[in-house]
């Protein structure tokens, strides 16, 4: 048990005797009580705000409340004080031994410090990336990536089952205008000049080995062919190939995916008529005319009848075609069918979008809850654009893609670490701007290097006191003072983090935290050059020193944990 699950549940053993009593009602929801720490540490170690929302349930007031809960609280041996705070909040200090105690169970879990089973197996189906195979991977899919990636870790470290998935869009025009372009590239491998690239044609570089490839499989075949023949052998050659490149790209940063979807697998196995027909089933969709889009003049418009789903009836302002005037499947037709084979498999759906999709969550999430009848979670995290820089001026663009810089680019310049530490350490849904300058920066400004650093700088310091012969221990722990208790407190508070950044769907807390935690052990080992008695490794004193070696190892086993979260190796020397 960690220190605030141990305190959860002694809030909720009082809130349990309480309802015994009478003082509280029966089946109070306390889905809302938390225990975490203070907003002000010279308040205390530990906070709950039991009395607080409990109050107006109980007919309370909260610091009455408040005062019940504080007595029982106070009545624990590992509390040595208690106080009611404003309008209710209660703050209490632990013993230092419960401290000692947290600082044991880091040791004794090591890697799995902070895992929980609070998930419970829940199976959640993430979809990340699920960028056009038209290209390598670039700087526009970069951020849904590693933002998809580590909530999917996070989601594995509380419990959930996790299904990371990615939709192949192989159906529409692109993928046409993407076997067009390669078959200009295969006319080039054999030797046609094919001069500059025409208008609408991808032009970068990278479908030459395309070219070359189909060259070498087809010979001279399809070279002058009408389109009519290779058409639909290109396209399907084409996205076999881009999506060995972007399988490449992803693992360059240690992206992985449990299941590849295609689009066109999905039409031509008729899932989009079965969930057209699950719909129409219940009323959900209708043949009906949209009205013509208000504030536009069109001179050919036509009242046409389609299919249209109610969404109206789940929020949205107006209800979808799902088909258009022509038979074929909207995109939003499309989707409807693909998140209804997802939720085949899990009980909740997460997808990762790019924030120019945000006109769509609203009819999508309509789509999900009309299809599984509310019983399917599903949540759509917007991830903003990433603004490229070098020394503050705008990224020239790689000449390999054409028109933008790609992740291989990234990786090849600083590196899987710097890149995917630096996507999370602001809110997916804030705008950011990546400065490859100063993301090699070893500065504190530089939060990549400043976690790596403090990584680095426990393992440097626990060779240095094996070369002189000291090692860490348990044996005096007792001799830790505040400051030290202030490290193991920072440390205590990494679980409730990753449960907090799961439960939010928010793993950039993670960096936010892993910043403070490494900020925090930096202040203790510089108190160091003032304080003399306050170094880690002191030569006259090796009970101290191995005291403070095993919270040091400790510190570092948590900076390890949080940034395997990440996706980031934890540096053993810098």
């Amino acid at each position: 048990m960690m220190l605030f699950h141990i305190f959860q549940k002694h809030i909720d053993a009082i809130l349990d005797e309480l309802t015994e009593a009478g003082v509280l009602p029966v089946g109070m929801d306390r889905s809302n009580v938390t225990v975490e720490p203070p907003r002000d540490p010279s308040h205390g170690d530990l906070s709950t705000n039991a009395a607080m929302v409990l109050s107006k349930a109980a007919g309370m007031k909260p610091r009455d409340l408040a005062e019940k809960i504080a007595d029982k609280l106070g009545a624990l041996d590992h509390v040595q004080s208690v106080e009611i705070a404003g309008p209710g909040f209660i703050n209490l200090r632990v013993a230092a031994s419960v401290l000692i105690d947290e600082l044991l169970e880091i040791a004794r879990l090591g890697g799995e410090y902070g895992r929980s089973d609070k998930g419970k197996g829940v199976t959640v189906n993430i979809e990340y990336v699920s960028a056009n195979p038209t290209g390598p991977m670039h700087m526009g899919h970069c951020r849904g990536a590693v933002v998809g990636d580590a909530l999917a870790d996070l989601l594995e470290a509380v419990g959930n089952k996790v299904i990371r998935e990615y939709y192949v869009n192989d159906a529409g025009s692109q993928v046409d205008t993407l076997a067009r372009s390669a078959h200009l590239r295969y006319r080039e491998a054999l030797g046609d000049d094919i001069g500059t690239i025409p208008e609408g044609l991808y032009p970068g570089d990278y479908l030459k080995p395309v070219g070359e490839a189909l060259a070498t499989e087809f010979g001279d075949k399809y070279q002058d062919a009408p389109e009519a023949e290779w058409l639909l052998i290109f396209r399907k050659a084409a996205v076999a190939r881009m999506m060995d490149m972007i399988r490449s790209d992803l693992a360059l940063l240690g992206i992985r995916h449990d299941v590849f979807s295609s689009e066109a697998e999905l039409h031509e196995a008729g899932k989009a008529d079965i969930a057209e027909a699950e719909l129409r089933s219940r009323d959900l969709v209708y043949d009906g005319v949209l009205e013509q889009p208000k504030g536009k003049v069109i001179e050919d418009w036509e009242a046409v009848e389609l299919p249209l789903f109610r969404s109206t009836q789940f929020g949205d302002d107006q209800d979808r075609p799902i088909k258009k005037s022509d038979g074929r499947w909207t995109y939003f037709g499309g989707d409807l069918a693909y998140h209804f084979q997802k939720a085949q498999s899990a009980d909740e759906l997460i997808d990762i979008w790019g924030a120019d999709h945000s006109g769509t969550v609203k009819r999508i999430k309509a789509a999900v809850a009309a299809l599984t009848e509310g019983k399917t979670k599903f949540d759509v995290k917007l991830v903003q654009m990433v603004r490229l820089l070098r020394n503050g001026e705008p990224e020239k663009m790689s000449k390999r893609s054409g028109n933008f810089v790609t992740i291989a680019d990234m990786v090849e310049e600083v590196g899987k670490d710097a890149v995917r530490f630096t996507m999370l350490t602001r809110k997916a849904d804030a705008q950011m701007d990546f400065d490859f300058a100063k993301v090699m920066e070893a500065s504190r400004d530089n939060p990549v290097f400043y976690v790596q650093y403090a990584h680095a700088r426990i393992q440097s310091t626990l060779r240095k006191a094996a070369d002189e012969g000291v090692t860490p221990s348990t044996d005096h722990l007792d001799r830790l003072g505040d400051e030290e208790m202030d490290l193991v407190k920072m440390a205590a508070q990494f679980p409730r983090i990753i449960e907090s950044a799961a439960a939010s769907r928010e793993p950039h807390r993670v960096a936010f935290y892993l910043n403070d935690l490494a900020a925090a052990f930096h202040g203790f080992y510089n108190l160091g050059n003032d304080r003399p008695e306050k170094r880690i490794i002191m030569v006259n004193d090796p009970e101290m020193t191995s005291a403070r070696l095993f919270l040091a190892k400790n510190i570092g086993q948590t900076l390890k944990n949080g940034l395997a979260l990440m996706g980031v190796e934890a540096a053993e020397s810098m």
